[in-house]
């Protein structure tokens, strides 16, 4: 089997959702398995409407579930000629927009959207994509099934980014999409979106239709998983901001997960999971240039002699230190300052201290910086009164700049040459943090100076 997912640009129109079948119909003999997301734009859509629901801005809201309908009719008139099986999905879209409306309208009346919601809510998106991608496979002479990930994918209840229950989820999706599949049929399953034992929907994080297609790709036991999006692979940069950007032919999973989790948007964090336990390979490739090879994605590539692969950065990010004579030697100062930011549900994106252990520096997301500073200062409150802590500062907007490669392992030189070249391009360094895996340097920066970072740094290992 071969497991293909699409993201929302890679079906967001006619001409996208005409080259979607026409990949599936090249690969028929592979017996694909399709995992689609909402079409482009669709889950913003839902998610500012809901927001304006709780408003109680009626005509807005209005609006726009009347757009949503007329976007997935012009879909069904253009791409379906059967008038039973349009008529069908037509219909199958209204039952779905009605009941999309009666959750604003409930949102409207309560003036509250809470996470479970929110997530009801955020799944209409893949629901309406996915009984349209199955409806126009059937139109093309594809045999097709709508697969609702919500009776295949089990979590908890943590809404908004569910955990997801492999167990139960492994053998349901085996017991459902594997008889399809040896029949000739192409599932075609709703990513981002499950449900709880008690069958209420959740959602396992945004853009996590990358993180469904791997779970149902392990589940299966294909021989790759396929991410199709809007851009060639896996690149050494932003091509946005770095001049001389390029694809990279392999990468492996850890160089993958660094990658996501430093700011390449290409594949969504947590899809390297599932896929790693089975060993199976993931390519991301482009549905606008579909002949392109990709970037394949497995436990061994071929680094063909080469350190560092890519250099990614994080921005509105903010500083916050913590400085003081009475911190040295002192245990426990650690535990408490990320015991105190875990309480205030602050995420700390790098950690940075110096081994005198007389300042630690911690970084969180700009939105974050104002309740961290004022939760480290409460925590050390008599710390800083008794001198034992000079200050708690905080320093934004920064950005953190990674350079990673795991041909950086053991490789002599790799910081000296990084810090070079940003010196170099005289930008100035506030933080650094190495992990002893050596598979990445990060760096911080001012935002200002993050892209001329970025292009110092791919530019020095001719990336």
């Amino acid at each position: 089997m071969l497991t293909m997912k699409f993201g929302g640009t890679s079906v967001g129109d006619v001409p996208r959702l005409q080259e979607v079948v026409t990949i599936v119909k090249q690969f028929m003999n592979d017996q694909p398995v399709v995992v689609a997301s909402a079409m482009g734009g669709l889950t913003n859509v839902l998610i500012e409407t809901a927001n304006k629901a709780v408003d109680r801005k009626s005509g807005e809201v209005n609006n726009a579930v009347a757009a949503i309908r007329e976007r997935h009719l012009q879909i069904a008139n253009a791409m379906i000629q059967d008038y039973p099986r349009r008529a069908a999905l037509i219909k199958d879209h209204q039952d779905l927009i009605d009941e999309l409306a009666n959750f604003y309208h409930g949102v409207s009346l309560l003036r509250e959207l809470s996470p479970r919601s929110l997530d009801a809510i955020a799944a209409f998106g893949e629901l309406l994509s996915c009984r349209q991608i199955a409806a126009i496979f059937e139109e093309n002479g594809i045999p097709s099934q709508f697969i609702d990930a919500r009776t295949i994918i089990r979590t908890d209840d943590t809404f908004g980014e569910a955990s997801i229950d492999f167990v139960f989820s492994n053998r349901k999706i085996n017991e459902t999409i594997t008889p399809l599949v040896k029949k000739g049929i192409v599932p075609v399953v709703t990513g981002f979106i499950a449900s709880t034992a008690d069958g209420i929907t959740t959602t396992v994080g945004r853009s996590g239709s990358d993180y469904t297609g791997s779970i149902v790709g392990a589940a299966v036991n294909s021989k790759e998983i396929w991410i199709w999006t809007d851009v060639d692979g896996v690149m050494t940069a932003d091509p946005r901001n770095v001049k001389g950007a390029k694809v990279l032919t392999e990468i492996s999973y850890r160089e993958a997960a660094e990658m996501s989790y430093f700011g390449a948007k290409v594949i969504h964090p947590k899809t390297m999971v599932p896929a790693i336990e089975k060993k199976i390979p993931i390519r991301i490739k482009n549905t606008f240039n579909p002949t392109h090879a990709g970037t394949l994605i497995s436990a061994k590539p071929n680094h063909n002699g080469t350190s560092a692969k890519t250099v990614t950065s994080i921005d509105s990010l903010a500083i916050i230190a913590i400085e003081g004579n009475g911190m040295i030697g002192v245990p426990g100062v650690s535990s408490r300052i990320f015991t105190a930011l875990a309480r205030a549900r602050v995420n700390v994106m790098m950690i940075s201290q110096a081994s005198s252990e007389h300042n630690v520096c911690i970084i969180v997301p700009r939105k974050d910086c104002e309740n961290g500073l004022k939760t480290l200062r409460e925590e050390f409150k008599i710390d800083v009164a008794q001198k034992n802590i000079d200050d708690i500062t905080a320093k934004e907007p920064v950005s953190i700049v990674a350079v990673v490669g795991e041909g950086m392992i053991g490789t002599k030189g790799i910081a000296g040459k990084t810090f070079d070249a940003v010196a170099k391009a005289d930008v100035n360094i506030i933080a650094i943090a190495q992990g002893s895996s050596e598979l990445n340097i990060s760096f911080v920066v001012e935002q200002s100076e993050a892209k001329k970072a970025v292009q110092a740094v791919h530019d020095a290992f001719h990336l």
